[in-house]
């Protein structure tokens, strides 16, 4: 019977977020068009939406922790959820997100990446993409923010492994900029794959900097053994036994 009931406000919950999330994005569309403080406003405000409702209608509380960063760096972050997206996004002051080219040519959400400064990736072009980035902020355009980057490339489930790819080093010595790395266990109650929200406390953590100036090696086992040994050590926090996963 309870999980009758947790599905049920589950589905509801999705069809609500799904309304929101057009409506935000219609209304705060002219705005968004002229000034980019337009479409921070927009996605903020839906995701302060999202969080909050997530909390009182199927029992998702959300808590961040660690220092967050304020300056222009890397994040390169956990994915298991929308959620953890959403969670980031409301946490730093001027986020931006590693996107698929594509994106920018998707109806409304293609207009708000590009006036949050996200930054568009076609396959095989990264460096080209980076550097366009780099001439954005140096010349006023868009202001210094946070880059976010999922070093896996796609949402992990919770219990999968999937190898770190090298794209955030690739980031970190094009931009020389500290990488500050995010855990998460959100994809426990947001689960990939599934409309059922589950009750628990979904956390992002923002852990200890990773300086300019590593070598590849260096910087790529320190980036996956600190984001993979937290993320498991806030999956056991919520009941999920990690010790199984392969690596």
């Amino acid at each position: 019977m309870r999980l009758a009931v947790q599905w049920i406000l589950s589905i509801i919950y999705v069809l609500q977020n799904a309304v929101m999330m057009l409506l935000m994005g219609i209304l705060f569309f002219p705005w968004a068009l002229v000034s980019p403080k337009g479409a921070m406003t927009a996605c903020k405000s839906y995701a302060t939406w999202a969080i909050w409702s997530a909390r009182w209608l199927v029992g998702i509380r959300s808590e961040v922790r660690g220092q967050v960063p304020t300056g222009a760096v890397l994040v390169p972050a956990k994915h298991q959820s929308f959620l953890d997206i959403m969670m980031i996004f409301k946490a730093v002051p001027q986020p931006r997100f590693i996107m698929k080219y594509e994106l920018l040519f998707t109806p409304i959400i293609g207009v708000y990446a590009w006036r949050l400064g996200c930054v568009p990736v076609r396959r095989g072009k990264r460096g080209a993409a980076i550097k366009s980035m780099l001439a954005d902020v140096e010349s006023g355009r868009v202001a210094p923010g946070q880059l976010v980057i999922y070093p896996q490339g796609t949402r992990v489930p919770v219990g999968e492994y999937v190898k770190y790819k090298i794209g955030p080093f690739a980031l970190y010595k094009e931009t020389g900029q500290t990488a500050v790395p995010v855990a998460t266990n959100a994809g426990m109650f947001w689960p990939k794959g599934t409309m059922l929200r589950k009750p628990g406390l979904a956390v992002v953590e923002f852990l200890d900097p990773i300086a300019p100036g590593a070598v590849q090696k260096d910087f790529m086992t320190q980036l996956e053994t600190v984001i993979e040994d937290r993320s498991n050590a806030l999956m056991r926090e919520a009941g999920f036994d990690p010790d199984g996963v392969r690596h």
